[in-house]
């Protein structure tokens, strides 16, 4: 599989590592990333991190706005600005910087979220209640596309 999916959760060690879950680094592996590309998700209070996959969407994002317009360069400030590469060790682990934990608000344990081309780092309380929020708008949405699908056919029968 070339898709980040699943969640995983772990503890910091000592020294501040921690190891990329095996099925993360597979994915990685055979995305011929070396090291790990993370920057402080622009709408949530968690990491996005990838390689390759990741980096081109991003250049693809970045790539629809003119050269030098404001748009661009603010995109390519946010993105750019704030990413690091992170060195992954022989036994895949990460150090996470004090920047990216501060902006996720991780101390002792990262729940590792997969998002099909990215993953995303977060501090595990605050990944479950964002899941909780995310599932509650789904089942909304489910709901209203079903209604709206009987309306359709509803209407459709009665022609």
């Amino acid at each position: 599989m070339d898709r980040f999916v699943g969640n995983v959760t772990l503890r910091l060690d000592a020294k501040g590592r921690v190891s990329i879950p095996a099925s993360f680094r597979s994915v990685l592996t055979r995305d011929g990333f070396d090291g790990l590309y993370c920057y402080p998700a622009l709408a949530t209070p968690a990491i996005d991190a990838g390689g390759n996959a990741l980096m081109a969407e991003i250049e693809a994002l970045i790539g629809r706005f003119a050269p030098y317009s404001e748009e661009r360069e603010q995109f390519a400030l946010s993105l750019y600005g704030t990413s690091e590469t992170l060195k992954v060790d022989g036994e895949g682990r990460v150090v996470l910087s004090e920047n990216l934990k501060r902006h996720a608000g991780i101390t002792d344990q990262v729940a590792f979220v997969g998002l099909g081309h990215k993953f995303q780092i977060w501090e595990p309380g605050r990944f479950q209640n964002e899941l909780a929020e995310a599932t509650q708008k789904v089942r909304a949405l489910k709901a209203e596309l079903g209604s709206q699908g009987a309306a359709r056919n509803a209407l459709g029968a009665r022609e």
